[in-house]
């Protein structure tokens, strides 16, 4: 399988709204690897590694969200794999 990332900027209402802990959990049930956290700005920052159908999956869902978030934009920037393992929420 090939490998593929994207790093994807999120605005609008999405911080207080759980949006990182529900993108944790739909990374991980399609099967993804990558990290999420919250801007100071107000965005949600977050990378996803993975079969380009998750990926594309996962980027479709961002425009969304959780209940309770209103995005404006989700902006996407194709990046290269770095092989991470996991995904979880970074507080930095």
């Amino acid at each position: 399988m090939k490998l593929i990332a994207a790093h994807v900027l999120i605005s609008g209402k999405v911080q207080g709204v759980g949006y990182r802990y529900s993108t944790v959990h739909k990374a991980k049930e399609l099967g993804l690897q990558g990290w999420v956290k919250n801007l100071e700005d107000g965005r949600v920052e977050t990378v996803f590694e993975g079969s380009q159908m998750a990926v594309e999956q996962m980027i479709q869902w961002c425009h969304q969200g959780p209940q309770g978030a209103i995005v404006s934009e989700v902006r996407v920037e194709r990046v290269q794999p770095e092989a991470l393992e996991g995904f979880e929420i970074k507080y930095s």
